[in-house]
Order: C-alpha cells, then sequence, then structure tokens
C-alpha cells in the first residue's frame, strides 16, 4: 500500500467523526498530545478516505478531536481514493501507523483483534501468526481467546482492568462470568484494594460459592451483609477487602465459620487479659493450641504465668483442647 502521497488541507466539517470502522481507541490519554499540538502544531497528518460528501477517518481520530476542540477548520490529511483499498487494507493501514507513533492498551489491543477476526474475517490462524506478535503478544490460541473476551465485555469493566491492570488469568476469570455477575462484581471490587492475589481470590470464592450454592455471582455481591461493609465510610478500602474476604470465606466454608464462632465464643468465656492470645491450628486442621502474650516487667510476666497456670482448671479450656 502506498502512502508517499502529497498532504492535503481538508475542512474539518467534511469529515466524518461519527465512522469508528478503523477506530481502537479506549481511554485514550490525550493531555500530552493536546498539549504538544496546543504548542507546535500538527506533526504528522492523518489520513482519509474519501466516501459520498466527506471523508472517513483512517487514522488519526485523537488529533482530529484535538483539533476540532482547539477550534481549527482543516487539517493535514494524506487522502485515499475510495476504492484504493479494501477495508482491511485501511484498517491493516491503521494499525501500523498508530502503532509506530503512540502503540495500543490492553483493551484497544482487544478491539483490534476483536474487529480483525469478527469485522474483517481474518482467520484465527492469521491473526495469531501475524497480528499478536505485532501487539507483542505471545502467539497462542490462549492468548487470542482472553483479549477476545475482553474486547467482548462491558466498558466499566474494561477501564477497571485497564486501570488496575489486571492479568490475563483474572481476565479470564472474569469472562466465564455472565454480564450481570460482571456489572454486579465491578461495583464490589471497586470499593477494594485489590492487587492480583486477592482480586483472584475474590473471583474465585465467589465462583465456589456460585457452584456449591446456585447462587449467582450477582446474587452473593448483593447479599445485605457485603452491601454494609461497603457502605462503611470510616472503613479504608483495604479494611473493606479483608471484611469482604472473611465473610466470603464464611460462605464458602460454613462448618469452618461455625467452628470458629464456636472457638471466639469459648475464648471469650475465659476472660483471658488483654496481653494473652488464644489460637487455633489454621483452618482448624489438627489439634493443638497456640498462646501469645506479651509483657513489659517481671511483673506482668509472672501475672500472665500465674493466670495461664490456673487455665487448666477452666471447664471451657479443656474444651477447647478436646475440640
Amino acid at each position: 500500500m502506498n502512502v508517499m502521497r502529497p498532504i492535503e488541507k481538508i475542512p474539518l466539517n467534511k469529515v466524518d467523526d461519527s465512522d469508528d470502522t478503523f477506530s481502537i481507541n479506549f481511554m485514550p490519554d490525550l493531555k500530552s498530545l493536546r498539549s504538544s499540538m496546543k504548542e507546535i502544531g500538527l506533526i504528522q497528518p492523518v489520513f482519509l478516505k474519501k466516501k459520498l460528501g466527506g471523508y472517513q477517518i483512517v487514522c488519526g481520530f485523537r488529533r482530529i478531536f484535538i483539533m476540532k476542540e482547539l477550534g481549527k477548520s482543516e487539517i493535514e490529511s494524506k487522502v485515499f481514493e475510495e476504492k484504493e483499498m479494501d477495508e482491511f487494507q485501511f484498517f491493516s493501514l491503521s494499525l501500523h501507523e498508530n502503532l509506530t507513533t503512540r502503540g495500543f492498551n490492553a483493551v484497544e489491543k482487544a478491539i483490534a483483534l476483536d474487529k480483525l477476526i469478527h469485522r474483517f474475517q481474518i482467520d484465527p490462524a492469521i491473526a495469531i501468526k501475524t497480528f499478536l506478535p505485532l501487539f507483542s503478544l505471545e502467539p497462542n490460541e490462549k492468548i487470542l481467546n482472553t483479549f477476545l473476551s475482553l474486547a467482548g465485555m462491558e466498558d466499566g469493566m474494561k477501564e477497571y482492568v485497564l486501570k488496575e491492570e489486571v492479568s490475563r488469568s483474572n481476565i479470564r476469570k472474569l469472562a466465564n462470568m455472565t454480564p450481570d455477575d460482571r456489572v454486579a462484581i465491578l461495583s464490589l471490587i471497586s470499593f477494594l484494594k485489590l492487587g492480583e492475589n486477592r482480586l483472584r481470590e475474590i473471583l474465585t470464592f465467589l465462583e465456589e460459592i456460585s457452584r456449591k450454592n446456585q447462587w449467582t455471582a450477582k446474587e452473593i455481591v448483593q447479599r445485605g451483609e457485603i452491601q454494609v461493609i461497603l457502605s462503611q465510610k470510616e472503613f479504608t478500602p483495604s479494611q473493606k477487602t479483608e471484611r469482604v474476604k472473611k465473610l466470603l470465606m464464611d460462605l464458602r466454608y460454613p462448618r469452618m465459620h461455625q467452628l470458629e464462632e464456636e472457638f471466639v465464643r469459648k475464648r471469650r468465656d475465659l476472660h483471658l487479659s488483654f496481653n494473652v492470645s488464644l489460637h487455633h491450628q489454621p483452618f482448624f486442621e489438627g489439634k493443638g493450641l497456640r498462646v501469645e502474650f506479651q509483657f513489659e516487667t517481671m511483673e506482668e510476666f509472672r501475672t500472665i504465668l500465674s493466670s495461664l497456670s490456673q487455665l487448666a482448671d477452666k471447664e471451657e479450656f479443656m474444651e477447647l483442647i478436646q475440640s
């Protein structure tokens, strides 16, 4: 395809910016581009295709948007005839031009791959071999399917994936859920402080609880206990995360939740000193208890030892040991 052609000044009111056939923009960062164009003007001409009554944008959506925003009346362009190339060739031209000037974020790569497969009917094998490496992605079917699933998600979830740099494995977990469930999950995770591991834990709990109890993820998220946690303004996102995780764990493992409640009740009945703590084995796997205490003086140390020696005479302590 020959892009060596004269630069023409085209009236912006003749350019159809509503036709997104060749656009893959998603949450573009226009700040630096806007600043550059204000200071020194347009550096690279846009690519336009002639069409009845005007021009279709092949490449340069962001530049055209800013030019209109700045009140300009025309833009420097390289113009192609309508039948000069087919739509796939124009799209390919747009991809290569953008890759040399700005690159694509993860969602834009997903949109591009989705258009290649579903709009321009490119064979998936060709997309894997040719276009995944072009986007600096590993050329395999799993990666292609991951990005195609991302392209099909709701805009709000796409924004979350981009902002939080969600991993491909977690994208696949989200892709396995219904749109209604994803919208509900977004309303949950947006309030929490989640890294990759925490997000994976939350999504896994939702999957397992849903499967075990025949509840949808939306029904789980909308439970009153979870909504109360999210509504607490005094909680930090990290505190909300830990409370939600604990609640989901209780729903996933109700027997362990019951054991925990019984343990807490019996421990409370022991009336331990504030600087003495008593712990069970992790997940109640195995017997045995762990006692921890802290002190600053020998007097405090003797007092703690005296109180601990009295535990052997308490029925509640024996029940904890035997349970």
